[in-house]
């Protein structure tokens, strides 16, 4: 590889501040009446950027060899994971290579997560249970979640 392309390609420390500025771990919960809890739980991690800069976007799917770059908002892209096993490998990249704003703290509540589904408890009552209370402390609370445990603030 030549010197040009490797100063072109993201280290990771670059990778850490930039999602440490425009990244996102959200943990959807979204009604599906198909799903034997009545929700669906949707773990994503999405950097989102103006679409004239999407071709960072682009860099990030082609370093971690996954991902979707789609429509967020408006004049908005964003590079989205979803799935199991590539979430499990953002995990293990954040896990190695930690943020330094408290963005850390919302990695390290959607790595609980990520663990719950793995163990596939996300499918009984106590371990959506578990998710709902967890994510309910990340980032904006969702409005299924106020419908689902009024109680939680």
């Amino acid at each position: 590889m030549s010197a040009d392309n490797q100063q072109e390609r993201l280290d990771e420390k670059w990778i850490v501040g930039f999602v440490d500025g425009e990244g996102c771990f959200h943990v959807g919960i979204n009604k599906q009446q198909k799903m034997s809890l009545g929700f669906q739980i949707l773990p994503e991690f999405r950097v989102v950027q103006h679409q004239r800069d999407k071709k960072i976007l682009f860099e990030f799917k082609k370093y971690f060899g996954f991902g979707k770059i789609c429509k967020n908002h408006d004049d908005r892209k964003e590079f989205r994971v979803r799935g199991i096993k590539n979430l499990n490998s953002i995990v293990k990249f954040f896990k190695t290579h930690t943020l330094k704003t408290t963005k850390q703290k919302n990695f390290e509540l959607f790595s609980k997560v990520i663990e719950i589904m793995n163990k596939n408890e996300h499918l009984t009552k106590k371990g959506f249970e578990r998710i709902i209370k967890i994510s309910s402390t990340m980032n904006r609370k969702s409005r299924i979640l106020r419908d689902y445990m009024p109680n939680t603030q």
